[in-house]
């Protein structure tokens, strides 16, 4: 039986709500022991967890008024402005700006781990194969997006460094490069969701996932 984007996602909220929970037992299990210190390594895990949660269970509330497809399409649209438009925390307060860090981190692993989930998945009824479209000739310079600087600099690092995103170990996403520059990991997701960029889901995260250009991230440049 196929898989559908419901029981994807769900799937995937569970395993991070899970950790969620098993963190917030922990800590709170510390916390009532009046015998023993306070591990503060308890605390960042459960605010790690929190914070890899919060999406999820979020698109999943939101479904229920506008449906899983669109709740997941305001959230990747959501956080994507977020990492464009929000910066590391300076407050005072060192958990504040820990935690600041945490979400931001959170945001970028949600959005990689949600990329190319809408055309995946579907939970229409199965239809007749429709007839492959024809090839689409790739936009015209002058009719490209425009970009700015630093975007086409990212641009340049994925045709040119050969850009990987990496998880070695799981919460860890990042970027690697062969060669060269290695650009921004919050830059090369956007890219990514723009549709100017696209990684290679054929491969494992651990090991590497290649990220190229798309046509309209080559007319770009050429621009």
């Amino acid at each position: 039986m196929t898989a559908t984007l419901t029981q994807v996602f769900e799937s995937l909220t569970e395993s991070f709500t899970s950790r969620e929970e098993y963190a917030r037992t922990k800590l709170a299990n510390c916390l009532t022991d009046l015998g023993q210190a306070v591990d503060t390594s308890l605390i960042r895990t459960a605010m790690e967890t929190a914070a890899e949660a919060l999406p999820y269970k979020k698109v999943l509330e939101w479904a229920k008024k506008a449906g899983l497809r669109e709740a997941l399409t305001d959230m990747r649209r959501d956080l994507t402005r977020q990492l464009l438009s929000r910066s590391m925390s300076s407050s005072t307060c060192q958990i504040r700006n820990e935690a600041t860090r945490m979400e931001m981190e959170a945001a970028q692993r949600f959005l990689a781990n949600t990329d190319n989930l809408l055309d995946q998945f579907g939970d229409a009824p199965a239809e007749e194969p429709a007839p492959a479209p024809e090839p689409q000739p790739a936009p015209a310079s002058a009719d490209a997006p425009k970009a700015t600087p630093a975007q086409k600099r990212t641009l340049e690092a994925i045709r040119d460094n050969g850009v990987k995103l990496q998880e070695p170990r799981v919460g860890q996403l990042r970027v690697a490069v062969n060669d060269g520059e290695k650009p921004r990991k919050d830059m090369v997701l956007w890219a990514i969701e723009q549709g100017w960029a696209v990684s290679d889901h054929s491969t494992p995260l651990h090991i590497g996932q290649p990220v190229s250009l798309t046509r309209t991230g080559e007319a770009i440049l050429a621009r």
